[in-house]
């Protein structure tokens, strides 16, 4: 899977993050600005970027960047120590997005973290593996990100469905220090807002063989990128640094789009954190 943001994402992110004009990033860059705007719209650069004089400008990492633009991608997540995670992905209006169904492998209990865009599939695993639906985490209301909610609830309105959210309708706002039991796997969660309000990241543990835990991360992070800080980059940033990269260096990250990553990685990669 391709990273979610390519180079040009990136530096039209770090654009808005720090207010740097496009003119004064064209020449740090050592490019027109006809090329710059190029290189936002398809990430791939006319020539040589000086990325020392870019990279500390747009308050990224010059190394990390560099290494992006190399084609640097996450090395791919086997899943086989987590037989009971299945991603599910769906796109509408040019967008790609990312849910995730977790149980446990008794109990047949289940929880979906997200819907993404499309039901159908989700509600087809469920039948086929013969589980019970008694959860729905939400990671923030973007509307991809709960747009299949509605169908999801139609078969199984009994599920619980958990948000950080202090307006949308939700069976059950995430309290402070929380753990939810799902057979033997324990969800917890940390707040994870700026690029949402209600961001929230999700942790799913005590797997069986030891596996290493698991973040549903929302769009918090992408694998060499970030969300974009709508509501606050400053806050986004803190939120990643403080709650996600401090976790073990071997925790699953699962964002919202883009391929699966880990904390080792994402420190070892991402420029938006040096």
């Amino acid at each position: 899977m391709h990273l979610e943001d390519h180079l040009g994402d990136i530096l039209s992110k770090a654009r808005a993050m720090t207010g740097v004009s496009t003119t004064v990033a064209a020449k740090a860059a050592g490019l027109t600005e006809a090329e710059w705007a190029a290189l936002e719209q398809s990430g791939k650069p006319a020539r040589a970027i000086h990325f020392s004089a870019l990279a500390p400008l747009l308050g990224l990492d010059a190394a990390k960047l560099e290494s992006i633009a190399k084609g640097w991608t996450p090395a791919e997540t086997d899943l086989a120590q987590w037989r009971e995670l299945r991603p599910f992905t769906s796109s509408a209006e040019g967008l790609t997005v990312n849910c995730y169904l977790v149980w446990d492998e008794v109990t047949r209990d289940a929880a979906l973290f997200d819907t993404g865009v499309e039901a159908q599939p989700i509600l087809d695993c469920l039948a086929e593996n013969q589980l019970q639906l008694r959860h729905i985490f939400i990671t923030h209301s973007h509307w991809d990100h709960v747009q299949a909610l509605p169908k999801i609830r139609e078969v199984w309105p009994k599920a619980r469905v958990h948000s950080g959210s202090k307006t949308a309708p939700v069976d059950q706002r995430n309290k402070t220090a929380e753990i939810i039991h799902l057979g033997g796997l324990r969800v917890t969660h940390r707040e994870t807002p700026g690029h949402a309000e209600d961001g929230v990241t999700y942790l799913v543990g005590n797997w069986q063989e030891d596996a290493p835990h698991v973040a549903l991360v929302g769009d918090a992070i992408f694998a060499g990128s970030m969300g974009r800080g709508n509501t606050s980059w400053d806050l986004a940033r803190q939120k990643v640094r403080e709650q996600l990269l401090t976790l073990p260096a071997d925790t699953v990250l699962c964002p919202g789009h883009g391929p699966l990553t880990t904390v080792a990685q994402e420190k070892a990669h991402n420029p938006f954190f040096s």
